[in-house]
């Protein structure tokens, strides 16, 4: 059964996509931690993310790197966080996020999250598009 993550690839759910090439997408998170927070995965599904290839790991980093440059363009930040967690979703991803003073950490337990509506969410995912797309 395909995870998720594939779905939403495939086209088959609907998301908020930040980024895109032959190998790798990105999109905003649905329950983000902050403005900006972004999830980057491979499109070949692979579970652990230490199983990825070398070759892969590599080309995620890049691709994860340029999706950072694009996200502290859009949300200004001291610097974008990076996290691997990987039991929430079975389908290895990165999370993003940008770090502000009063925001210096990643921290996936906090309850007050912010709350974007539908339209806040394109406008952040397209504007993080766009400044991809420009680099």
């Amino acid at each position: 059964m395909a995870s998720i993550f594939s779905k939403i690839i495939a086209g088959e759910i609907p998301s908020y996509k930040c980024a895109e090439n032959e190998s790798f997408y990105a999109f905003l998170d649905i329950n983000p931690l902050m403005k900006g927070h972004t999830l980057v995965v491979p499109k070949r599904e692979e579970d652990y993310f230490f199983d990825l290839t070398d070759e892969e790991l590599g080309e995620m980093m890049a691709f994860t790197k340029r999706v950072a440059v694009a996200i502290k363009e859009v949300c200004p930040c001291k610097k974008v966080g990076m996290c691997v967690l990987g039991l929430d979703v079975p389908h290895a991803h990165i999370h993003l996020g940008p770090l502000t003073d009063g925001e210096s950490t990643m921290n996936f337990s906090k309850a007050d999250r912010p709350h974007f509506t539908d339209e806040e969410m394109k406008e952040i995912a397209e504007n993080i598009l766009k400044a991809y797309n420009n680099l």
